[in-house]
């Protein structure tokens, strides 16, 4: 996926989860952060970010925040941007995919995707977007999730009754060398988590990505480690 429009800003504030004031050309400025989440190990005032001008007259802000950069690697936190990555990487999950639908409601939830393979295999894929990095280990969620624990009980339902499950992690960055649960943040999504590659049999999975200031690219595979040692 690409971005139109980019520059670089310093980072100043955050006065709520959807604005962030930035200084851009030495002006102070206010932005629209694509991130509801925390992010507080990310927008560290002085911090260089990544902004885009998505134009449009009905916008209060001209800019969208996407990225920031931290001991020199670039980490896109547009919580959009990962479900545009996982469109392009599930052919590598599923090279014989037949059949993609996004945000599709199933029951009481509406997943990423539904997808049909192999003649017509369903598939239920729900996606997550991580941007938390403790030294090599990728680590989800950031903040407590009860959507995504939801999320978690549905694809282990569908997998019980004997379908296809999938969920995907889109690590928005690289150097990751594995990704685990977030146990100390929300211990409920870590214990859904292993219920459902266990006893659901739902496909547990993790890709990192290429960031510059102006794409995200799905990579290379990252390891799940889903128990501490």
């Amino acid at each position: 996926m690409r971005y139109s429009n980019t520059k670089t800003a310093r980072f100043l504030s955050r006065p709520n989860r959807f604005v962030a004031m930035v200084a851009i050309d030495g002006k102070a400025e206010a932005v629209h952060v694509k991130n509801t989440g925390r992010c507080k190990e990310l927008l560290i005032p002085g911090s260089t970010v990544v902004l885009t001008n998505p134009g449009g007259s009905a916008r209060k802000t001209s800019y969208d925040l996407i990225a920031v950069y931290r001991d020199g690697q670039l980490i896109n936190i547009d919580s959009q941007a990962p479900n545009k990555a996982a469109a392009e990487y599930i052919y590598t999950l599923y090279p014989d995919a037949e059949l993609i639908k996004p945000e599709y409601s199933h029951g009481d939830s509406r997943l990423d995707f539904y997808i049909e393979h192999g003649g017509g295999k369903p598939v239920l894929m729900e996606v997550k977007g991580v941007t938390l990095l403790e030294g090599a280990t990728a680590l989800f969620p950031d903040a407590p999730t009860e959507r995504g624990v939801k999320h978690l009980k549905h694809l282990a339902a569908w997998a019980r009754a004997g379908y296809e499950a999938c969920l995907l992690f889109i690590v928005q960055m690289k150097l990751a060398k594995l990704l685990m649960p977030n146990d100390v943040t929300h211990p409920a999504f870590g214990q859904a988590l292993r219920e459902a590659a266990a006893a659901g049999g739902v496909r547990v999975c993790a890709v990192d990505c290429k960031v510059t200031e102006d794409s995200m690219t799905p990579d290379a595979p990252v390891p799940v480690v889903l128990n501490r040692k």
